[in-house]
């Protein structure tokens, strides 16, 4: 099965900044829809950002639009979520995947992101 790895959380203040890998050592990543995904304490998790494969576009949740920009680096094997001007309700634990879509089954460990003062 396809292992992903997600790094680059941390804790933040509010208005800050941080930027999310997805990274996979034996999988090529340009070839797959990628999503992210979180999941904040209590609840179900949600997806936040894709990927297409194929042209590149991309989609967002309403609740990160103009705020997280995710992105390809093809020749490192790596899809980021850039993350900025980031709020106390963004604190969740992040995940990629090789979907845009529920449900999925293969999660990783995540990285955890947590926006407080």
């Amino acid at each position: 099965q396809v292992q992903l790895v997600e790094s680059g959380g941390g804790l933040v203040q509010p208005g800050g900044s941080l930027r999310l890998s997805c990274a996979a050592p034996d999988f090529t990543l340009a070839y797959h829809a990628i999503g992210w995904f979180r999941q904040a304490p209590g609840k179900e998790r949600e997806g936040v950002s894709c990927i297409s494969s194929s042209d590149g576009s991309t989609d967002y949740a309403d609740s990160v639009k103009g705020r997280f920009t995710i992105s390809r680096d093809n020749a490192n094997n790596t899809v980021y979520l850039q993350m900025n001007s980031l709020k106390p309700e963004d604190t969740a634990v992040y995940y990629c995947a090789t979907t845009c879509l529920l449900p999925y089954d293969n999660w990783g460990q995540g990285t955890q992101v947590t926006v407080s003062s």
